[in-house]
């Protein structure tokens, strides 16, 4: 083996954790794969013999590339990313065991969290997943903002209360979050009003993402959103069918239509009961993600 064959081969064993760190940063999966080959190229062009901790050369290195990804949303212009569009989901079978997914998800990080993330400010989003989720000390980050330690820990903090003001609880018991998924499904099916308004908490909220660069569709409350759920399923061909998935780990579904999928609903439990509905229902869009490859699989 060479030396470029052996510095590609030490940067494999990092790609997972790189690839998870930038996915948490932007909330694209997409975006995260070209913010972990732009980590490669730059590898590649460095003299790697003085890089003495490599993972974390590396993690430095995708943060940064993050960080000015996340700022150049911001001064070009566009539109904070959670008013139009939600977060990639990542959706695989309810077996799960996709060791790609494993990594990737392996803080369990939901797509109602991801939501959350998407509002904080570029900096704050970097100290936060960098401190909150990786361990990385803030001597390190503050160096990468170019702040003080003391300003980048508060950065995080005041990231902190706004992750736990906003990201609704959940349940980590998976057996319970798949019952109510599945009686939400059949109860929707069926056209199931009352049942529907029992699986969902009284002050539920759904956010649907049909793309098109439309806002998001949002309805807070059991008796709307049941009302919503049973038009929806009123107005698809009898030909659909819906699967039972895991969204981001926890139980949700995918509706296809014609072979493809068509919507994916991420469900957010807590107690028994659905506090968070997040729908994508941009079939581009999960055609570009693979889902239907990714429930096939």
């Amino acid at each position: 083996m060479d030396e470029a064959e052996f510095l590609a081969a030490q940067f494999e064993q990092h790609r997972a954790h790189l690839r998870a760190v930038s996915y948490r940063m932007l909330g694209s999966l997409s975006e995260a794969d070209d913010a972990v080959q732009e980590a490669w190229v730059r590898l590649s062009r460095s003299d790697s013999s003085g890089i003495e901790n490599l993972g974390g050369w590396l993690t430095t290195v995708v943060a940064r590339v993050c960080l000015n990804m996340l700022r150049a949303r911001r001064t070009r212009g566009e539109e904070p990313l959670d008013e139009f569009r939600l977060p990639d989901p990542v959706v695989e079978r309810i077996d799960g065991g996709h060791p790609e997914h494993e990594a990737l998800l392996a803080d369990s990080v939901g797509l109602a969290l991801l939501v959350v993330l998407e509002q904080l400010s570029p900096a704050e989003r970097v100290a936060f997943v960098l401190h909150d989720m990786f361990a990385m000390p803030f001597e390190e980050i503050a160096s990468m903002l170019e702040r003080t330690p003391e300003a980048t820990r508060q950065l995080a903090s005041r990231a902190r209360r706004r992750v736990r003001g906003a990201a609704p609880p959940t349940s980590a018991d998976r057996a319970r979050q798949l019952e109510v998924a599945e009686a939400f499904k059949a109860a929707s099916r069926e056209g199931d009003f009352e049942r529907l308004v029992s699986v969902l908490h009284p002050d539920v909220v759904l956010r649907a993402d049909t793309g098109a660069g439309q806002p998001l569709h949002e309805r807070v409350g059991a008796e709307t959103v049941a009302s919503q759920a049973i038009l929806f399923r009123s107005t698809a061909p009898e030909s659909d069918t819906t699967e039972t998935v895991l969204v981001n780990g926890a139980p949700g579904l995918v509706q296809i239509r014609g072979g493809r999928p068509f919507s994916v609903v991420s469900f957010t439990i807590a107690d028994g009961l659905i506090v968070q509905m997040d729908i994508i229902a941009d079939p581009e869009r999960l055609e570009r993600l693979g889902v239907g490859d990714s429930v096939r699989r």
